[in-house]
């Protein structure tokens, strides 16, 4: 359906629906038509690629991506918006709307069953309560896809891309680099939604790993040293590792020392090195 990035015919559309927005879902729809032509080009889609969307909204991006891919599954919660997207997807055969929770679905499954034979990558304007648990889940699976491009809070976006090892990275920065590399394309202002939130977006690519820049013995423990390492970023290093992971402070002094990095570090200045050193160290100590 053309003219979906039209406030009146949005408005026309969601009212004979009876559709109210719903701040709990944090629902902020795209209304400026050339932001989603653009996120379908950056997300590297083409006519072989499978895409997996998440919260399509009243499916103005998902129009963009079905023009350009092979197959479009577009997964959403709220079951209010599904009259809407069979009035505003109905003419492509290769679009599937599906009635889920993101963070219950079982993506491997879908991914296996839905795109048998291609090139399968995600793209979304996720809501800003929940983007860090779905950037980190749909990570953590560790799907068959090449790519995730999200639309996030900018400053989310800002602080998802910086690299580890500088003042703005955080849990999740080291964790998405472990598995990605992350760009920042580009900036999209608030006026560009409707409802208009309070900060402006930005679109992130996070190119897939084939393997992780480090190695480590243990993921589970290097995750839990990153999230110990980040809990108090205030602390220097030993003090946030000793509190967060419950061990004492002289055994996580003489690990830091073991692996030649200085107790008074913060986190922040820590590379994924540095982490991987401390969290093989930590094995024997608390598995």
């Amino acid at each position: 359906m053309e003219k979906l990035s039209n406030i009146n015919t949005v408005k026309e559309i969601l009212h004979k629906h009876g559709f109210t927005f719903s701040k709990a879902l944090g629902q902020n729809f795209l209304i400026n038509p050339s932001v989603c032509p653009r996120m379908a080009m950056e997300c590297g889609v083409d006519e072989n690629s499978g895409v997996i969307e998440v919260g399509p909204g009243i499916g103005v991006l998902t129009n963009e991506l079905a023009k350009r891919a092979k197959k479009v599954i577009a997964v959403e919660l709220d079951k209010r918006l599904l009259p809407v997207l069979e009035e505003t997807l109905g003419e492509y055969e290769n679009v599937k709307v599906i009635n889920e929770d993101v963070m219950k679905l079982d993506l491997n499954k879908l991914i296996e069953e839905e795109f048998e034979g291609m090139n399968v990558c995600v793209c979304a304007n996720l809501p800003y309560y929940i983007t860090s648990p779905i950037v980190m889940r749909l990570l953590e699976e560790k799907l068959n896809v090449s790519s995730i491009t999200v639309m996030v809070q900018k400053e989310a976006a800002q602080r998802i891309c910086a690299n580890v090892g500088t003042r703005q990275c955080g849990a999740v920065t080291a964790a998405v680099w472990y598995y990605s590399e992350p760009e920042l394309l580009f900036n999209v202002s608030s006026g560009s939604f409707m409802p208009a939130p309070k900060v402006d977006s930005a679109v992130i690519r996070l190119n897939i790993r084939k393997e992780p820049p480090v190695s480590v013995k243990s993921e589970e423990v290097f995750f839990k040293t990153i999230k110990a390492a980040f809990s108090q970023r205030r602390k220097n290093i030993a003090n946030s590792l000793s509190g967060g992971l419950s061990v004492g402070k002289q055994e996580i002094i003489s690990v830091l020392e073991d692996c030649g990095i200085p107790a008074s570090k913060r986190a922040e200045e820590l590379t994924l090195e540095n982490l991987g050193k401390i969290a093989d160290r930590l094995c024997d100590i608390i598995i």
